[in-house]
Order: structure tokens, then C-alpha cells, then sequence
């Protein structure tokens, strides 16, 4: 990975987190499905312009099935479930359920582009995984006022990401990431506009809620996105989606600073969990070499 890789992916790291915040005061007021219709929405209205001012649409003629499937996997279905555990769990824990997306994409590059889990990366599933059993123990109920479904949710969502990086890269690896950040957005914008017409709110809606509401479409959605899918033409689906690994940080600082969210030791010690089970599952961490050749004895 380049510098300019590197720059990129905590710059992205950043706006994601702010991601988490900006969910966490609106989804209260808009619901989960017209949000995300707004957020992906506006992402297009920006995106699709700019790639036809490059002439860059006919890259996607002839791709839009691929296209719309990414737009769904990657955008419509995973933002849709995130916003919704939200309304459960802080900000700061959504980012780390979040950061559990390396894992699956690994898993799923696995099975499907046959990526080599090496031992380091299967105790990096393990420890991973554990890390979001020990945050939650004793509070994911699916009990009235649980944060079960919340949990399930944003877990659903990062089984999405997994899925979306490894189809990323294997159906629409040569097209320009402008354009797949472009097409992906307008696709599911179009899916979620019935949701988001029939659950719109009767109620007013706040100008704070309409700001976090400009932020996710433009800067933490269009901009974000093409970011990322640079960085997967770039650098391949394991590693872009190792973005998860810094974006827990900048969530919990945005929550802690804007919305007050408490910071707590169990917090901080199950996010340190779950992000050194990412890195030794996305190889950014490896396990020391052991099993060294013995030197051979004389012979007698």
C-alpha cells in the first residue's frame, strides 16, 4: 500500500466516523429507510453529474446489473441497518460492530476469490468475534429495550460490506471507481424511495437533523465513495475494507465530543479486542514465524 494510499484511507477513516454521529441525530427524527434514501440520494444528485461532466457515463452501459447489486449490497441494505441500530447502541459502539467488517470480507474473499486464510487470519476471525460477544454480553437482549436486533443489525450490515468488497472487485474491478460510486448510488436511491414515501415522518423535521442529513449525502457518501472504491481498484477488497480498522477511533471522538457519549473502559477494551482480531485477520498484524528448520545432526 502507497502513501497515497494511506492518506486516503484515514481520511476516510474520519468521515466514516463521522458517519456514525451524524446517523445517530437523524435517524431518531427521519427513520431508518427515508434517511438513508436522503443520504444515497444526495450522494447521486452530486456523483452523477460530476461523472457525466467527465464523460464517463458509458462506463456503465451495460453494466448496470452489477452496478445496482453493488448499490444494494454496499449502500441500500448495510446504511439502511446501520441507522437503525443507531437508535439503540452510541455511536462509538455502532463504529466498532462496524469494524467487524474486515472479518467477513475476509471470510467471504476466502470462499469466493480464494484469499488464503493463513493460521494468523483464522485466530484474527476468532479473536475478532470474541471481542463483540465480550462488548455485548449481558446487553444484546432481544427483550423490550435490548440492544438484540440493534447488534444483529449492524452485524447483518458488515456480512453486506463483506460480501459487497469481494463482488467490487470481481465484477466491476476495471471500471473507473467514479463511476461505480455514481451508478451504486443512484441505484439505491431509486430501491429505497417507495420505503421512504411510505414511512416518511408527519412530523417536522429539525435543522440540525437536515444538516447531519447534507453531511452524510455529500461528504461522508459521495466524497467517501470514491475514496473507496479507488482504494479497492488500488489495493484489492481485503485491504480497502481494512478502513473499518481506524474509523472506531474517530466515531468514538466525534460521540464523545458532540453528543457526549460516555467513553467506558469496557468500551475501549472490547474495541481493542475486535480491532486486534482485524488486523491479524487482515494480515496488517502477522503472527511470529515459528517452526524454524532444525539444522540436521552429523551423521554417526
Amino acid at each position: 500500500m502507497g502513501r497515497r494510499d494511506v492518506v486516503e484511507l484515514v481520511v476516510l477513516a474520519a468521515v466514516w466516523g463521522a458517519s456514525f454521529l451524524f446517523m445517530r441525530v437523524a435517524a431518531p427524527e427521519l427513520g431508518p429507510v427515508p434517511l438513508i434514501a436522503l443520504r444515497v440520494g444526495i450522494a447521486a444528485l452530486v456523483l452523477v453529474p460530476v461523472l457525466a461532466a467527465r464523460g464517463g457515463l458509458g462506463q456503465l452501459r451495460g453494466r448496470w446489473i452489477p452496478v445496482a447489486v453493488t448499490g444494494v449490497i454496499n449502500s441500500a441494505l448495510p446504511f439502511c441497518l446501520l441507522a437503525y441500530a443507531t437508535l439503540s447502541v452510541t455511536a462509538g459502539m455502532t463504529s466498532v460492530l462496524n469494524a467487524t467488517s474486515p472479518l467477513w470480507g475476509g471470510l467471504v474473499a476466502h470462499l469466493w476469490l480464494r484469499d488464503r486464510l493463513t493460521p494468523g487470519r483464522v485466530l484474527g476471525l476468532a479473536v475478532g468475534f470474541g471481542g463483540v460477544v465480550f462488548l455485548f454480553w449481558g446487553r444484546a437482549s432481544f427483550r423490550p429495550g435490548g440492544a438484540g436486533l440493534a447488534v444483529a443489525a449492524a452485524l447483518a450490515a458488515t456480512l453486506s460490506y463483506g460480501i459487497a468488497a469481494s463482488y467490487a472487485k470481481k465484477r466491476l474491478g476495471g471500471v473507473n471507481p467514479l463511476a461505480v460510486a455514481a451508478g451504486s448510488q443512484l441505484a439505491a436511491a431509486i430501491l429505497l424511495l417507495p420505503g421512504a414515501a411510505v414511512l416518511w415522518p408527519a412530523h417536522p423535521v429539525s435543522p440540525r437533523s437536515w444538516g447531519a442529513v447534507a453531511a452524510l449525502g455529500v461528504v461522508c457518501t459521495a466524497f467517501a465513495y470514491v475514496l473507496y472504491f479507488r482504494l479497492i481498484a488500488n489495493t484489492g477488497p481485503a485491504r480497502a475494507i481494512a478502513v473499518t480498522f481506524l474509523i472506531p477511533p474517530f466515531a468514538v471522538l466525534w460521540g464523545a465530543v458532540f453528543l457526549g457519549e460516555a467513553l467506558t473502559p469496557r468500551l475501549v477494551l472490547g474495541a481493542l479486542i475486535v480491532l486486534v482480531g482485524t488486523a491479524l485477520a487482515t494480515g496488517i498484524v502477522k503472527l511470529p514465524a515459528r517452526g524454524l528448520t532444525a539444522a540436521r545432526r552429523p551423521a554417526q
